[in-house]
């Protein structure tokens, strides 16, 4: 998917900073190094659109992108990070019970796991989230180029089973490095971002 305009329209750090637009949007959540701008840069195309850092924890307001005045992301803080003090886990928490609760126009989630490791219980807690507000949701494995092939199927299994995945919710296995699962993730989104 080529994008003519794929731009960060305001990191707002509450709901009073929300841009205010009709686009529909879909949130990208996932833990702290995770492979969130790695996946917004590859998905739109673009090599800096979403900071890549070393250092984990870097996001903690939420981001908004726009891409071609049709679509938003809505990139999260990532979550997991053990540097987050007691008191940005509260703000985390109340910022993503604003926006989910709050914000109409929500079409999905995409939640972002390592497909190296098992899903963390804030994992499970995300993705029981969207169940929650009944917004649409599918997983997207990154990091795949570094799963041995003979263990991908049982790593992708793994993950639907600890987040206990329905039928309607599906797992992409994804590797911005192979540029792998672009197109499959952007044939679930399209129809969820127009639905």
């Amino acid at each position: 998917m080529q994008f003519q305009k794929a731009e960060l329209v305001i990191s707002a750090p509450d709901k009073k900073s929300w841009p205010e637009t009709d686009l529909p949007e879909v949130v990208l959540a996932g833990r702290s190094n995770v492979g969130k701008s790695s996946f917004i840069n590859t998905m739109c195309g673009r090599k800096k659109l979403a900071y890549v850092g070393n250092s984990p924890g870097k996001t903690r307001l939420l981001n908004f992108f726009n891409l071609d005045d049709k679509y938003m992301f809505v990139d999260v803080p990532g979550y997991g990070y053990a540097k987050l003090s007691k008191t940005q886990l509260i703000k985390f928490g109340q910022m993503m019970e604003d926006y989910f609760s709050q914000r109409t126009q929500k079409k999905g989630l995409v939640l972002l796991v390592d497909a190296r490791h098992k899903p963390t219980e804030d994992d499970i807690t995300m993705i029981e989230f969207a169940r929650h507000f009944e917004i649409p949701c599918c997983v997207v494995a990154t990091k795949m180029d570094k799963v041995k092939a003979s263990k991908k199927h049982h790593q992708l299994k793994q993950i639907r089973e600890v987040l206990m995945m329905r039928d309607d919710e599906p797992i992409f296995p994804f590797s911005s490095e192979k540029r792998q699962g672009i197109d499959a993730v952007w044939r679930y989104l399209i129809p969820m971002f127009e639905s």
